[in-house]
């Protein structure tokens, strides 16, 4: 069996993609944090820094693993704006030890780097693969520095690196500081009468594409298995919805009624009107289409935070 080494594997996308691959490899899981309840049993956990080279040479070492899902890092635009050097050290220099600390153990270990759709320049089309780069958030600009490492791994040291842009993802165990966990941890604290009937949003006329978080891991599994080395692969529903729709669509699943304030907190200094992507590569590779539809993406999201505020 196969040794699968998941990085961030107790933070949101990572601890999915456990709960996908269980089973199937012998995993191994690092974080800064103890793992969610549930997942312990998943993996064989260990707490590695990734901004220690030393401890991470030292780790890789002594692990050697056949792949490696990159999931840990920065992963919020908004809270780049505010402290800028976070995701430059959390992406792009974590990345960086990691794949150094590969390539020094002699390890055939092949990667997948988990990237972000908001590398592109704006456009209202959906974007593909080739389409032109322009970040426009510093979140989004150390991706681009981690995925240009990737390429480097790739092109000079022979590595086989898959990168993946996945767009806009929501599910459980998801930050409220994303948006549309936001909205549904409001709705639920607002059902359990633990705050005012006033859920607060930021811009909701952005247009984003959404897809549930198990079938965007459900993307990285099939591409550790089929995708191209040195190939960048979308990960993206394809659909443009607007965020009103997804706070539209948790508001009728209330219990109670509930008001719409704008908070200016919650509004970026350069927020992209439109962001959807075309995943008409990763589905020529694996055949990959989204399972999980919009409406059970809500229901479950909702009935996530309805049960976590009960705790």
């Amino acid at each position: 069996m196969s040794r699968v080494l998941v990085t961030g594997a107790a933070g949101f996308a990572g601890s999915h993609l456990l709960e996908h691959l269980a089973g199937h490899s012998e995993l191994v899981g690092w974080g800064r944090s103890a793992p969610p309840p549930g997942l312990a049993r998943l993996a064989a956990w260990a707490r590695v820094d990734l901004l220690d080279r030393d401890g991470v040479r030292q780790a890789v070492r002594d692990l050697r693993p056949d792949a490696a899902y990159h999931c840990a890092g920065a992963s919020h635009a908004g809270e780049s704006w505010r402290h800028t050097a976070e995701p430059l050290a959390q992406n792009v220099l974590a990345t960086h030890y990691l794949l150094d600390a590969i390539r020094r153990a002699g390890v055939r270990c092949r990667v997948l780097i988990t990237g972000t759709g908001m590398v592109y320049a704006p456009s209202l089309s959906p974007l593909r693969e080739d389409d032109p780069i322009g970040p426009s958030n510093p979140y989004a600009l150390s991706k681009l520095a981690q995925e240009q490492l990737g390429w480097r791994g790739w092109t000079e040291d022979g590595m086989e690196v898959v990168l993946t842009r996945a767009f806009n993802h929501t599910g459980a165990r998801q930050r409220p500081t994303f948006s549309a966990a936001g909205f549904a941890r409001q709705i639920a604290l607002v059902e359990r009468g633990a705050l005012e009937p006033v859920i607060r949003v930021g811009n909701l006329d952005a247009q984003r594409d959404f897809t549930d978080v198990r079938d965007v891991v459900r993307a990285y599994g099939l591409l550790m298995e089929r995708g191209a080395a040195g190939t960048v692969y979308n990960v993206a529903s394809g659909i443009a919805r607007p965020m009103r729709a997804v706070l539209d669509g948790l508001a009728q699943r209330s219990r109670v009624r509930v008001q719409i304030s704008t908070d200016p907190e919650r509004l970026r200094p350069n927020d992209t009107p439109v962001l959807v992507g075309d995943a008409s590569r990763l589905r020529a590779a694996t055949g990959w289409t989204p399972e999980i539809p919009f409406d059970r993406m809500l229901d479950d999201l909702l009935e996530y935070w309805r049960a976590a505020v009960r705790t």
